[in-house]
């Protein structure tokens, strides 16, 4: 009996080792092109529910334990509470192909963890209930953090323990949050600590974010403020509302990455992912009313069914989600091709500039297509670049459509304002040489001068609205260049903070920690700077927004140094933009602890823009004819007198000749070439000084010398 057992032993040893665990060899092989091993779906993993501290220890028997890898976890194993606890071990060994030996670690779920090596607490995510805290799951900074170091020895085996506290989601489709988490990859093992590339990401991710967000808010702010100027434009409104939505979607899933719980997140997801969609699909509406086209019935059905599907799409899992949108995203591109395509023959005009946008940005998204996706190109520069590229291109030729239309309605409103006082005028001179005719051709002829004076009296309106949008065009000139300086010092700190990080490399390497710290105090500086240029710009947009918005017509007290160079810096820039050539020396003399002014901010600046215009052009033309030591100098001076705030402006320009002096008020009068005015700057400003304030205006100028114009407001 005896010898019968041996020999039934000796037949069952060969099955017994191979029953055995056996230790996962970590080779090169194993890790990714950016030094990654989704080692939560590796093969060797052992998996108990319930929880013992005890359980971390490197010798302990897990014969007994499920084999399971972290990967493959379900809702399955959670209680009818909802919630999921237990221990996951793997044995491990360094291979002999792989000669660095320093790891890192790091969790790639929302559940809370904690990570233990050879029965070490290595880190946590979250709070399990360790040292009787209560349970906090993961957020996203957490998964997104630096992985935490550790050593392994090549001449032993190893062992991960890892301890998991998971609840069923309360965000349909009720999973546990690890399932989804991470694209299910729970734990991560990197071998690349030392490359910074976790910094060199975050560096290149924030410059690129920062051009996003701050090149939509500025295209935002600028169509909506074209919107307000003409409300009944319904082009402008629909463009408004495509960049407003696709600014929204970009910001929120920038910002949707950091200190948030899974169901904050996934609601913020859902919420940027339906903004991008609506900026897409607004756009598919502005292309269809810019090609003067009707949305055909099977288009219709698409935009229904494709806002369903994304309302849908929150019930979804994440990687559904990430399939579902790009997929709505090119069936939309399409239809624009459709729209595109058969609208051909017919455009004109800045409809090209919309044709050039989604040329540019199909040509973007294929560049990212080959280049990152296909051919797995690494260079974040390159994919950021890319996504850069198609994000803002059709943005952008929105811009481009809106000018080149404003542009074409101005000049129509100029012809026909030309031909209507022309007809006037031969009007009147045909009733004056037919005065003997009968009464009733006089009464027909005075009805035609009434209709007449009628359209007359509409293009004068017209012309009007065209004078704010000639000063508003300034403005925008002066607006991109204030907003191009603190970008540029954003993107030249950024460049050098990135070589510095280089170079702290090259110091850490060498083991030069002195010089390495010295390197990153220099980055944080460059930082602040960064900072710094950021906010100066956003204040920027505000004021922007504050003073050029339609006026209210409420006053409010202003602080008029302010408002004057203020618009003085834009009145300049806008020139400058126009003509690179020109440079004036601009002298101001602003009296201190001016008492504020009752006035109406966005009226004044108009004034004050119209009153610069006019200094620099003055000066401007004087410079073409003039000797070669003239300078064209521009002087603004604030004071106060007997209870009015005074402003002067003072140019050395060409000067105004004494026999027009007392019609440069008048409406419709200019000096200036045909299509470079309409005669109504002054005469509206004049209205705005003395009618809307119950100021004053008055003008000193002598031909040839100069100009200067003194405005009195009463406080």
């Amino acid at each position: 009996m005896k010898l019968f057992f041996k020999i039934i032993i000796l037949l069952l040893l060969p099955v017994a080792l191979m029953a055995q665990d056996t230790a996962l060899i970590i080779k090169p092989a194993l890790f990714n092109e950016n030094g990654l091993f989704y080692i939560g779906k590796a093969n060797g993993w052992r998996f108990k529910k319930g929880n013992d501290t005890t359980w971390a220890q490197k010798d302990l028997d897990v014969s007994n334990w499920e084999k399971l890898t972290p990967a493959n976890i379900t809702g399955k194993y959670a209680d009818k509470n909802g919630r999921a606890e237990g221990w996951f071990r793997l044995k491990i060994k360094i291979g002999n192909t792989l000669t660095d030996r320093s790891f890192g670690v790091k969790s790639a779920v929302w559940a809370a963890e904690d990570i233990y090596v050879d029965g070490q607490l290595i880190t946590s995510y979250g709070n399990t209930g360790l040292n009787g805290k209560h349970y906090r799951e993961a957020t996203i900074s957490h998964r997104l953090a630096v992985p935490i170091p550790f050593y392994l020895d090549p001449d032993k085996e190893h062992v991960i323990a890892l301890h998991f506290v998971d609840y069923i989601s309360p965000i349909p489709p009720h999973r546990l949050k690890m399932e989804d988490g991470g694209s299910t990859t729970v734990i991560e093992l990197t071998r690349r600590l030392n490359d910074n590339l976790y910094f060199q990401y975050s560096a290149t991710n924030w410059i690129f974010e920062t051009i996003w967000v701050s090149v939509g808010t500025v295209l935002t702010l600028l169509f909506w403020l074209l919107f307000f100027q003409n409300p009944l434009d319904k082009i402008l409104k629909l463009i408004a509302l495509c960049t407003t939505f696709i600014t929204i979607g970009i910001f929120l899933g920038l910002n949707s990455d950091f200190g948030l719980s899974n169901s904050n997140w996934l609601i913020l997801t859902f919420v940027a992912n339906l903004c991008n969609q609506l900026g897409v699909l607004f756009g598919l509406l502005v292309l269809i009313r810019i090609f003067n086209r009707r949305i055909v019935a099977w288009v219709k059905i698409f935009i229904v069914t494709n806002l369903a599907v994304v309302a849908f799409s929150f019930f979804l899992s994440q990687d559904i989600n990430n399939l579902i949108v790009p997929v709505l995203s090119f069936i939309t591109f399409g239809i624009d091709i459709y729209y595109i395509v058969s609208s051909w023959k017919n455009m004109r005009g800045p409809q090209w500039a919309i044709v050039a946008g989604l040329i540019v940005s199909l040509i973007f998204i294929v560049a990212y297509l080959s280049l990152v996706v296909l051919n797995g190109n690494n260079n974040l520069s390159i994919g950021r670049l890319c996504l850069t590229g198609y994000s803002l291109s059709f943005p952008l030729s929105l811009l481009v459509y809106v000018s080149i239309r404003f542009k074409e309605i101005i000049t129509e409103v100029r012809e026909n304002a030309a031909q209507v006082v022309q007809l006037s005028e031969e009007k009147k001179e045909e009733a004056l040489n037919r005065q003997q005719i009968l009464q009733q051709e006089v009464n027909r002829q005075t009805a035609e001068i009434r209709t007449t004076l009628d359209n007359l009296k509409a293009t004068q309106a017209q012309l009007i609205q065209s004078e704010k949008m000639a000063s508003l065009g300034e403005l925008t000139a002066g607006i991109a260049h204030e907003i191009q300086n603190p970008l540029n010092f954003v993107n030249n700190f950024s460049e050098v903070s990135m070589e510095m990080i280089d170079e702290m490399q090259v110091e850490l390497t060498n083991g030069d920690a002195a010089e390495a710290i010295a390197i990153s105090n220099d980055i944080k500086q460059n930082l602040e700077k960064i900072l710094h240029h950021g906010k100066r710009a956003d204040g920027i947009v505000k004021g922007m927004l504050q003073h050029s918005r339609a006026s209210t017509g409420a006053k409010e007290l202003y602080d008029i140094n302010f408002l004057v160079d203020e618009y003085l810096r834009l009145a300049y820039h806008g020139l400058r933009a126009k003509d690179k050539s020109f440079n004036a020396e601009l002298v101001t003399h602003f009296t201190e602890g001016l008492p504020k002014v009752n006035m109406i901010p966005q009226d004044m600046g108009r004034v004050l823009l119209n009153l610069f215009t006019n200094a620099f052009y003055a000066t401007q033309q004087k410079q073409k004819d003039a000797p070669a030591d003239y300078k064209p100098t521009v002087e603004v001076s604030t004071g106060f007198e007997k209870g009015f705030v005074i402003v002067m402006v003072k140019d050395n320009g060409i000067g105004i000749p004494d026999n027009i002096k007392d019609k440069i008020l008048q409406p419709f009068f200019t000096t200036k070439p045909t299509g470079e005015g309409t005669g109504l700057g002054l005469s509206l400003s004049y209205d705005i000084v003395v009618k809307g304030h119950g100021g004053t205006m008055n003008i000193d100028s002598k031909e040839g010398q100069y100009t200067e114009f003194r405005i009195n407001i009463p406080v």
